[in-house]
Formats: structure tokens, sequence, C-alpha cells
């Protein structure tokens, strides 16, 4: 017989919560690799790195909508939606500094953006269940109940 594991899976939403922060923190290392091509002066360096800042975008905006919806299915808390928002408008501030070859800023916030995501992953991957809301709770404690008054009869 199978040997049962002491935590179970996660909820669908969390991980898929994970993936796309996995995701994000991934696609932000790629745009570090083709900053790098491009500040050394290679051919292509430009746009593979004006690409990828649309896969970031994407990215980022994924991540903030599993978010929400893992929050909504009660699988995070809300504070999980609020640390995507300022990726968020990082995100747009990166592109701006972009376009405007304001590179002093540009990098450091770069750099800034990819601790930030690394920090949200570890955050999504090591964060318990919140716990249920006070409706859900009642609700939990009559079902224990009468599941306690049927085993008792």
């Amino acid at each position: 017989m199978p040997e049962q594991h002491a935590s179970p899976r996660p909820p669908r939403p969390l991980r898929i919560l994970r993936a796309t922060a996995a995701a994000q923190t991934a696609v932000l290392l790629a745009q570090a690799v083709a900053a790098g091509l491009l500040l050394a002066s290679v051919p292509v360096g430009r746009t593979v790195h004006s690409g990828m800042a649309g896969a970031v975008l994407l990215a980022v905006v994924l991540h903030l909508l599993t978010a929400a919806a893992a929050w909504r299915g009660g699988a995070v808390a809300g504070n999980t939606v609020l640390h995507g928002l300022p990726m968020l408008l990082l995100t747009f501030v990166q592109a701006a500094l972009g376009f405007a070859h304001v590179r002093e800023l540009h990098v450091p916030l770069g750099v800034l953006m990819f601790g930030a995501s690394v920090m949200t992953l570890m955050r999504v991957r090591t964060r318990p269940r919140p716990r249920p809301r006070p409706e859900t709770q009642a609700q939990a404690q009559a079902q224990a109940q009468a599941q306690n008054e049927g085993a008792t009869a």
C-alpha cells in the first residue's frame, strides 16, 4: 500500500500561481541575459531585449491575474495580489526608462525587479494556506460537529 504524505497536494490555483511566479522569474532572468547582449554590442541584442520586454509584461500580468484568482479561491492571502501590483507598475516604469535610454536607472531597476520576482517566488513556494474566512470557519465547525454526532450514533 502506498505511503501517505504528511501534507496533501496544494490546491490547483496555488500550483498555477507558483508556476506563473517561476515563469515570471525565468523571463526576467532571460531579459537580463538579453540586456547583457545589448550592452556587449552583440548585433541581435537590441532586438532580443526589445522582444523580451513584451514577454516580461505578459508574465507580470499573468502572474497578477493568477494571484487574484488564487486569492478569490481562498488559496492565498490577499496581500499576494498587493505584492504583484508594484511589479506591474515597475514594468511600465522600466519600459519607459528603456525607451528613453536612461541606462543609469533602467539597469538597477531591472536588477530590483529580478530580486523582487525571486522573493515573490520564494513567498508563494513557502507560504502556508491562509486561515479560512469566518463564515467558512463556522461552516467547517458545523460540518465537524455533524460528523462527530454521526460517528457517535
